[in-house]
């Protein structure tokens, strides 16, 4: 199949694979809209079921389109993700495409059906993805399984608020500049209320044993932190093979870093300031992944190497 619709011209190739992705999505969505009918059964084994048919019909199909069939090859540094660990997870956001580079993470725990996301109220047609609450008494509804039912999951939060864009970007600088505040580099500066919420709640879920911070790094040709779009996720092959070699020459990487969490600070303003420490130290390592990445394609014209395609490595193997 790889082989067939590479053959194809674009916008075809993206149909053809398109038609079935809202297939799948629009029968996971039926199901989950007809679970909740089923009080009979057991909360903890809806939330099981709907996390197998989120790992199944939709996360996994999803990712076998941008990996396996369009060849993103998707590399990790840092910690490695502890198998089965329920956790709080917070990233950048930059674009469409982070969540394939999130699921992958998520994969690496043995958590892919389990990830719930905090998102903005314009994601709410997206599967599965939730919007950010504002009251205290939406957040304990949405916590309440995860903290008294104890029910696996990855919940992740893009903590920016927004994707990452020039203009955003001048924002952000402005807001840090007459709020006395820190500008991280590729970064916006990071929203606090949602994060300091949502440790608050599951730190007391006995099975919540750490936040997992992820930093999403891109390059498209030789621009640093340039994302495909959505509809390249799904249509162009060869998303990672380097241009001399036909492809698009895209690298996709996660750097992944473990903190217990009990070890963050017990008070909201401690964990403003925690999640302020995190997104500088963001800014610092993307600036030291662009320099790499460019030292790096540096050498590999002067050599005439270049990387391959369509898997997820643990070693950086396109550096």
């Amino acid at each position: 199949m790889v082989y067939f619709t590479t053959r194809l011209p674009h916008p075809l190739r993206g149909l053809l694979l398109l038609i079935p992705l809202l297939l799948s999505t629009g029968l996971a969505n039926l199901t989950l809209f007809l679970l909740p009918f089923l009080k009979l059964l057991p909360s903890t084994l809806l939330h099981n079921l709907s996390s197998l048919i989120a790992g199944t019909l939709v996360y996994r199909f999803i990712q076998n389109i941008f990996t396996t069939i369009n060849g993103a090859e998707i590399t990790f540094s840092g910690d490695t993700p502890i198998q089965n660990e329920s956790a709080i997870v917070i990233s950048n956001h930059v674009a469409w495409s982070d969540f394939y580079l999130v699921q992958a993470a998520a994969d690496k725990a043995n958590m892919g059906g389990h990830t719930r996301y905090l998102a903005k109220a314009a994601l709410r047609w997206v599967p599965f993805l939730g919007d950010w609450t504002r009251d205290r008494t939406e957040l304990e509804r949405v916590f309440k399984g995860i903290r008294e039912y104890r029910w696996k999951t990855w919940l992740v939060s893009f903590s920016e608020g927004s994707r990452f864009t020039p203009k955003k970007y001048l924002e952000s600088r402005l807001w840090c500049e007459t709020n006395n505040k820190p500008q991280p580099e590729y970064l916006l500066y990071p929203r606090t209320r949602g994060f300091i919420a949502t440790v608050k709640y599951l730190r007391k879920a006995p099975h919540v044993k750490a936040v997992y911070d992820l930093t999403l790094a891109y390059q498209g040709g030789d621009e640093f932190q340039r994302a495909p779009t959505m509809w390249e996720t799904v249509a162009v092959p060869r998303l990672s093979l380097t241009r001399e070699q036909g492809g698009k020459g895209y690298r996709f990487h996660v750097h992944v870093r473990r903190f217990p969490i009990e070890e963050l600070p017990g008070d909201a303003a401690g964990l403003a300031k925690w999640l302020e420490q995190r997104w500088i130290e963001k800014g610092r390592w993307l600036e030291a992944r662009r320099l790499r990445w460019a030292s790096v394609d540096v050498l590999r014209k002067a050599d005439g190497i270049f990387g391959g395609m369509g898997r997820v490595a643990d070693a950086d193997s396109r550096l």
